[in-house]
């Protein structure tokens, strides 16, 4: 199922939620078709044009945002004086409601990659009656074990890079936890410090999710770069905001009424712990669909695929 061509939106904006943010919005496809929502990964990554060629333009209605801070939206993480602490899972969720409200959607399917999977998941949970379907990839939950092994865990698989990346901690910090510590570098006074930190965070990406060109070409792009790891470790080191560690996978029952597919590469290292087919279990009218020998890359050939497929299926109910 080949991805369709590329496409420009017909409207864009941005949308004034509060708390000094303003969120970039924009709408392609056929204006009149059936509502979805893509939600970008990172957390800080901002959406990207290739998301569009998931959908069937004569079917959907393709909404696509920047979440807080990141891509278009202002202000930029990247800006030492903005305020993360308005930059939650709660926040972005509220941002949502307030986009579809906007946009005078009543229900759509949610699209969500690697962040925007944990993003997804508790929307929906918490929002069931806005959601007509869910499509998933590289997914996670946003537990303290699946940050512990991206942080900690993967250092036995990844040595060498490890060793630098702990090796950038203040000596009091190598044995807690890694984000959270690298949180507080990224929020230094010192720009130098903050520069050092991202680069070293943004290594440490590259090292362990092996990624296409186009994704690890902005790193290279240091305003990227500070805002991208200032958003993940903020997240990451604060529990992804979601009030209680384990609470979407606890709370996968709430999902029954909601058909999904979860695109899962058999090789993304996020599947040591099992997340994603625990929660395929706890969810009633999910799909599981793995692509072998594919990471954590919705990129890769066979996951954008089987996304595609997902979504034109959805698009005839």
């Amino acid at each position: 199922m080949p991805l369709y061509p590329e496409i420009e939106p017909y409207d864009h904006g941005m949308l004034d939620v509060g708390d000094g943010n303003r969120v970039y919005w924009e709408t392609s496809g056929n204006p009149h078709g059936k509502p979805a929502v893509v939600l970008h990964g990172g957390p800080g990554s901002g959406c990207t044009p290739w998301a569009r060629r998931l959908f069937d333009p004569d079917a959907y209605r393709i909404v696509l945002l920047d979440q807080r801070g990141a891509g278009r939206s202002t202000p930029p993480a990247s800006a030492y004086d903005t305020d993360m602490s308005v930059n939650t899972i709660p926040h972005l969720i509220a941002d949502l409601e307030l986009l579809r409200r906007q946009l005078g959607i009543e229900r759509w399917l949610v699209w969500g990659v690697s962040f925007g999977s944990v993003l997804g998941l508790r929307y929906a949970q918490t929002h069931p009656e806005a959601v007509t379907e869910v499509v998933l990839t590289g997914i996670t939950t946003g537990s303290d074990a699946e940050v512990a092994l991206l942080t900690r865990g993967l250092g036995k698989i990844f040595p060498d890079a490890f060793e630098r990346f702990v090796g950038e901690l203040p000596d009091g910090e190598r044995d807690g936890n890694p984000a959270a510590a690298y949180n507080r570098l990224l929020e230094s006074p010192d720009i130098e410090v903050r520069e050092r930190a991202a680069r070293a965070w943004t290594d440490w990406e590259t090292a362990i999710v092996p990624a296409p060109p186009r994704s690890v070409a902005r790193y290279e792009d240091p305003v990227f770069r500070l805002g991208f790891a200032r958003t993940v470790t903020h997240y990451w080191g604060n529990g992804h905001f979601l009030g209680e560690d384990g609470v979407v996978l606890r709370d996968a029952h709430l999902l029954k009424d909601i058909p999904g597919t979860l695109v899962q590469g058999s090789l993304d290292f996020g599947n040591l712990l099992g997340i994603v087919w625990r929660l395929h279990q706890a969810w009633p009218g999910s799909e599981l669909v793995v692509i072998d020998e594919v990471g954590h890359n919705a990129g890769a050939p066979g996951v954008a695929q089987a996304m595609v497929a997902a979504t034109d299926k959805y698009a005839r109910r």
